[in-house]
């Protein structure tokens, strides 16, 4: 039976939330937006999207007070570093940091400005560098009777990704599965979240990865016409709603019995993920060379 979310009051809590314009993003802001944060921001590249999603929260619950679109590309690393910069000057706290936004991109090798692969950069290292740079202010906002909480979309396909640490920028081509490259950036997702809450186990912040659910949204970044097509095929017959899957994203983040930190869920239910996961020198290994590759670009 799928989980149902209730009503929460979120008037105390600021609110970051990636990957807003589409997809299971879209519903999520929607549905935080009517739980009255004391503020959601939600960063855009694309500035046409983020009115339009704005006036679709407008819309849909009537009110939009307290929600400010922000610029920010995650395929840009100095994009990333100028958000966290201005965030912490003009606010200054933060609550609730949803790592949302990710994409997938069949077999084609796709690189971003900072020449980093794409799904690696936009689905695993930006959303590292985010979170490590908001980590000080979100240390100063909370409490025991407020705590933290920092989540990370991840996907089922994590489950048969590994950490090729040869291969991470896909240096040595792309795999013969379309989708394993995604995975296993889906799978950094999942040990990042968890070795977080390990490192952050006494500071009252509690660390999620989940599973949405099967959904068709836009996170394609490819061309892969027949790929796509089977894809959406699929999504459609075992699929759920952008809502639902959104639902299934929110509620281990807003449950109040959900307190044990760095744990994965598949649709809003507590599974145990990749093996991988439990490798403390893979673990190491991936948490130190992101660091070195930020490092390297001089975001850190």
């Amino acid at each position: 039976m799928p989980v149902k979310l209730g009503t929460h009051d979120l008037s105390r809590n600021v609110v970051i939330l990636t990957g807003a314009t589409d997809g299971i993003g879209k519903e999520m802001a929607r549905i935080l937006a009517g739980f009255n944060p004391k503020r959601l921001i939600l960063p855009a590249r694309n500035k046409e999207k983020g009115n339009n999603l704005l006036e679709y929260i407008k819309t849909s619950n009537g009110r939009a007070n307290n929600v400010e679109i922000w610029e920010m590309d995650l395929a840009d690393l100095q994009s990333v570093k100028n958000f966290a910069n201005k965030f912490i000057n003009e606010i200054g706290e933060l609550h609730i940091l949803i790592n949302n936004a990710g994409l997938w991109n069949n077999r084609d090798i796709i690189k971003t400005k900072d020449n980093l692969e794409s799904q690696f950069q936009v689905n695993h290292l930006a959303p590292f560098l985010l979170t490590l740079l908001l980590l000080d202010t979100m240390k100063k906002s909370i409490s025991a009777d407020l705590p933290g909480k920092i989540a990370f979309t991840s996907s089922k396909s994590q489950e048969f990704g590994e950490i090729d640490f040869d291969n991470l920028n896909l240096e040595k081509g792309v795999y013969w599965n379309p989708l394993k490259g995604y995975a296993n950036t889906k799978l950094m997702n999942v040990i990042i979240g968890q070795e977080l809450g390990r490192i952050l186990s006494n500071e009252n912040i509690i660390t999620y990865s989940l599973h949405p659910g099967a959904i068709l949204t836009n996170i394609s970044n490819s061309k892969g016409a027949f790929m796509e097509f089977i894809v959406k095929i699929a999504a459609t017959i075992i699929g759920i709603t952008p809502e639902q899957g959104a639902i299934n994203t929110l509620y281990p983040v807003l449950s109040h019995e959900n307190k044990e930190t760095g744990k994965y869920y598949n649709e809003g239910i507590e599974e145990e993920p990749n093996k991988v996961v439990k490798d403390q020198e893979v673990v190491k290994k991936l948490w130190d060379i992101s660091e070195k590759i930020l490092k390297d670009h001089e975001m850190m």
